[in-house]
Parts: structure tokens; sequence; C-alpha cells
């Protein structure tokens, strides 16, 4: 999971492992100011107020409280300066790296008061973010050799899937044309709702890509026979819910298997529903182009890590907790 802007908000350069897509939009910094303000209150931090002198400087390191992917490393470094600019960031693995149980994988060295204002923000966007990076790799490895793709299910303003292997869907609602069953019922079917895009993509000179969900192999059949008759824009046929879960866990993908065939290679074919990491791997061998999963963004768990001063101390009750 990341963000940005087509402006520049200030991400080092080194520290990205995927350039992200441009987003008109899109403030990544106003979004870490939101972050920081909605701690913040109007009162600021009182603890640190009462308990750490301004201008003492420590040293805290990140540690990593079980095995996955780190992600999030370039917007926590874009956090530090936010909070406060003289702090120091120093990192031992990238975005993307494999980080295990124990590891201490950064450092940050500055004012006390700073960097425990920074934390639990810091914090939030790596932790969500190394989770999502985590299970994209796991499900993308298992999906081969179709490409694994998230969905705009996920927290408002926090959207991409940069790391992990995963790819982004769409960004949002202007840069695809996807064609869904409400689109489809209001238009009075698949048909019409092809013919009406083609339209508008013509009279506004646009060239975006275009998608059409199907549901059934009725539906995938009008599909071809519009795009066997009609000069269209289509790119890829969803094939929604094709995969059908079994009593004892597995799943059918028969279906699934008999809409390709159909399409036959004319378009790319993505398969949606049912998606799990335990059913990836075998709706990748249907033959599929992409396999998207809302659950790579709606259900994941937050990859544990801490930001510590007192190391040892930490690793000593990570020990014990089993967490380190």
């Amino acid at each position: 999971m990341s963000a940005t802007a087509t402006r520049n908000v200030g991400i080092p350069a080194g520290s990205l492992a995927v350039k992200p897509p441009a987003h008109p939009t899109y403030d990544l910094k106003g979004v870490i100011q939101l972050a920081l303000s909605e701690d913040a209150g109007d009162r600021g931090d009182v603890t640190c107020k009462a308990t750490i002198p301004v201008e003492m400087e420590v040293e805290a390191h990140f540690l990593a409280k079980e095995d996955g992917i780190v992600a999030g490393i370039a917007l926590a470094e874009m956090v530090f300066n936010e909070v406060d600019p003289s702090l120091k960031v120093e990192w031992y693995r990238k975005d993307g790296d494999t980080v295990h149980k124990g590891l201490q994988f950064g450092k940050v060295h500055g004012r006390a008061h700073s960097i425990v204002v920074a934390e639990r923000v810091v914090l939030n966007f790596m932790q969500r973010m190394s989770g999502i990076a985590t299970l994209t790799k796991a499900m993308a490895d298992a999906a081969h050799p179709a490409y694994i793709l998230e969905t705009r299910k996920t927290a408002p303003g926090l959207r991409l899937v940069l790391i992990g292997g995963g790819q982004n869907h769409r960004m949002g609602l202007f840069d695809m044309v996807m064609i869904k069953d409400n689109h489809i019922s209001i238009a009075g079917g698949i048909s019409n709702a092809l013919k009406s895009v083609d339209l508008y993509l013509e009279q506004n000179n646009l060239q975006m890509g275009v998608e059409v969900e199907t549901r059934t192999l009725e539906e995938v059949n009008q599909v071809l026979h519009y795009a066997s008759t009609t000069k269209t824009s289509l790119s890829r046929i969803m094939l929604d819910n094709m995969v059908v879960p079994l009593s004892n866990g597995d799943v059918d993908i028969s279906m699934l298997k008999e809409a390709v065939d159909l399409i036959a290679g004319r378009f790319e074919t993505e398969a949606s529903g049912n998606v799990t990491l335990e059913t990836v791997y075998k709706i990748g061998q249907s033959g599929v182009t992409y396999i998207s999963s809302g659950a790579l963004t709606h259900s994941v768990k937050a990859l544990d890590i801490s930001l510590k001063i007192d190391t040892e101390l930490a690793l000593e009750v990570g020990k014990r907790t089993k967490r380190a």
C-alpha cells in the first residue's frame, strides 16, 4: 500500500522500491499532515510535554516482531521530516525487502520529543503497508503465471499496491472504464452498456482500458458476440464469481476455465471472487490473465513492527511473549 501525487511530495528517491503511478489529485503530504493533526488535537502530545525535556536527543530502532515484507520506509521518512527535519533516519533494509522476527532494520536519531510524536503515525502506515506487501507477495507468487491485482476496497486515501509483486486494478473512477453489474442493469444489458461506452469514448476522443464484468457463460457469449460485430474499445473481461467454493474448502474452477476457453485470448481475462491465499494457486492455473482480490487491502493483517529506544529490554520482552 502506498500513495502519491503528480506533484513533488518529497519522497527520497533512494527509498522508493517501485515508482508510484501519477494521480491528478492525491496529496500524500496532506494525508500525513492530517494524520499528525488527528494525533495532536488542540494541545499536542501532553505526555511528551510532561515527561521529556524538549532538547533531549535519543536513538530509536525499528524492530520487526514477525517475518514479512517491509513497506512504508519512504513514507516513514516523510513523516519524520514533517515532524522535525533535523531527525536523521538510517535503514538497513529497503521497501520490498524481507525482514524476520527480532531484526532491527532501521534507526532514527534526534530530539526524543519529535521521535515519540512521529512514532505512532509512522508505525500505523508501515504496519498496514507491510502487512499488505507480505500478503501480496504470497498471493503473487501463488497466482503465477496470472498477475495479482488489488481493488478499490480499501481505506480512503490509502489505495496503491506497489510492493510485493501486485498491481493496482485502476487508480480510481477516472482512468479506466469498468462496466460492473449495476451499470449493466441500469443500461439494460451488456450490449447496451458496451455500446454506450464505445460511443462515449469516441465522442470525447478518449483512449483508455475498458473492462466489462460477466457473471455467467451466457454473458460472456453476449460480450463476444458484441465484439465480433462491432468495433469496440473493450480490452478485458472480468469473470466474476466463477470460482465456486466447495464444502471441503477447495474450489471448483471448471466454469472459470470454460469462460477462459470461450474467450480464447481475444481479450485479457480477470478472475474475481472467492480469491484467498489458499485458492489463488488453483485459480492461477485456469489460464486467466489477472486475479483480483479485495482481501489484499480490506482484510489484511498488519505486520507487527515497533520503534524502541531501549532495544535490549524490548527484545527481552519480545522473547518472553514470542514476539521477537
